[in-house]
């Protein structure tokens, strides 16, 4: 008798959860969307990291010079393939007012050898803790963003592609921004585009 209760009493009970859950009124409105402030057209964040050497890098200081080039990386292998793209954009355009900078997420000791691998030939940054992800808000990885000189974002490109074509892509509007001929990054490195 004293199962049949209980059981009674845990249905009803149970029961009456179910009810008041479906009785409560709900909304039927979405939750307003955070508004976006970092895109196209807009002006890049006010951002500041420390690179290797423990110097203090201020985007605003950088994009006062020229454009620059800050890319969003890591070194899985995807993004190891397209360093080699984003190392040739930098070299083809730094002589023409280009800067380019990388934010690794890696810890510092892993990013310090890597760059010493790659002979990293550029500024370069280590954020462990994402606050560049934050600033620019975006979760993905890679992300790159071409901004114009006084600081509007100009481009984003955001995954991984190792066979270029994205970095051919950042490579033809930096160009532009800086208004010289393009080059085509990889294999092909040769002139694809005029001003």
């Amino acid at each position: 008798m004293k199962r049949h209760l209980l059981a009674a009493l845990f249905a009803a009970a149970t029961f009456g959860i179910c009810t008041a859950e479906d009785a409560a009124p709900k909304s039927t409105k979405a939750a307003p969307a955070k508004e976006k402030k970092v895109d196209i057209g807009t002006q890049a964040p006010a951002f500041k990291i420390k690179d290797a050497a423990g110097k203090e890098i201020e985007l605003s200081a950088l994009t006062a010079k020229g454009p620059v080039l800050v890319r969003l990386t890591c070194g899985c292998s995807g993004c190891d393939k397209e360093l080699a793209y984003f190392q040739e954009i930098n070299e083809a355009y730094k002589s023409q007012g280009l800067t380019s900078l990388l934010v690794f997420r890696e810890p510092d000791e892993k990013v310090a050898k890597y760059a010493a691998e790659k002979k990293l030939d550029m500024l370069y940054a280590v954020d462990s803790k994402g606050t560049a992800w934050e600033a620019f808000e975006t979760k993905a990885m890679p992300t790159n963003f071409l901004i114009e000189k006084g600081g509007k974002i100009i481009s984003i490109a955001a995954g991984c592609e190792p066979n270029g074509l994205i970095a051919n892509i950042v490579s033809k509007k930096a160009a532009k921004a800086i208004g010289v001929e393009a080059v085509s990054v990889g294999k092909d490195a040769k002139k694809v585009e005029k001003k």
